[in-house]
């Protein structure tokens, strides 16, 4: 292989990485946006009927884990983007990984194994994020 194939195959990766966190940065930003946004204004008793959990722990906690999520949900999204401070998609990544390794703690200690798999995917999809933009992709081709 002479050296030109060697940077084309690593430029071809480096795009098709970037077309991967793009597109989990897409989901992640709906997934935790609509989650976020119901978390914030829907009744908790009614959100209780839905995720159960919500009835379970004072209503200050739940809004506080809908705003992070929603906060979360845009800056995973929106300063890549924009370009704007695009360093910030990493870390908003990675604070939604810390509330999904929080949730699976949650459901580990009341032994609610089928809510642990929306948890581990989700927080798997932000730490895969948040190591892509901090370390290998670019945010957008020039």
């Amino acid at each position: 292989m002479d050296e030109r194939t060697i940077i084309s195959d690593e430029a071809r990766r480096r795009a098709r990485l970037n077309v991967l966190l793009w597109a989990m940065q897409v989901f992640l930003f709906l997934a935790f946006g609509v989650t976020g946004l119901m978390k914030l204004t829907m009744p908790i008793a009614d959100l209780a009927r839905i995720m159960t959990w919500p009835g379970a722990v004072p209503p200050e906690l739940v809004r506080f884990i809908g705003a992070a999520e929603l906060a979360g949900a845009i800056g995973v999204l929106i300063p890549a983007l924009t370009r704007i401070s695009p360093g910030l998609t990493s870390w908003a990544a990675y604070g939604l990984m810390t509330v999904m390794i929080c949730a699976v703690g949650y459901h580990l200690m009341l032994f609610q194994g089928m809510m642990l798999l929306p948890s581990i995917i989700l927080g798997s999809l932000a730490g895969f994020v948040g190591w892509g933009r901090n370390n290998e992709a670019p945010i957008l081709p020039r």
